[in-house]
């Protein structure tokens, strides 16, 4: 991809969000905030899944 493809790319993206209602864009944000895998999932895969699903198991 040569430079001038990306700025007409990155042109047309900010084009685009510009254009679109900011009450579009907050809806957006926050569907995506809650669809997100929690932070400790996303840092650190599934151990510390692990971890609490087993001290829960020992209580």
């Amino acid at each position: 991809m040569s430079t001038n493809d990306y700025v007409k790319y990155m042109t047309q993206q900010l084009v685009r969000y510009m254009d679109t209602p900011k009450e579009v864009r907050k809806a957006k944000k926050t569907i995506r905030k809650t669809e997100r895998t929690p932070f400790a999932s996303r840092w650190f895969g599934i151990l510390p899944f692990a971890v609490m699903f087993f001290k829960k198991k020992r209580r």
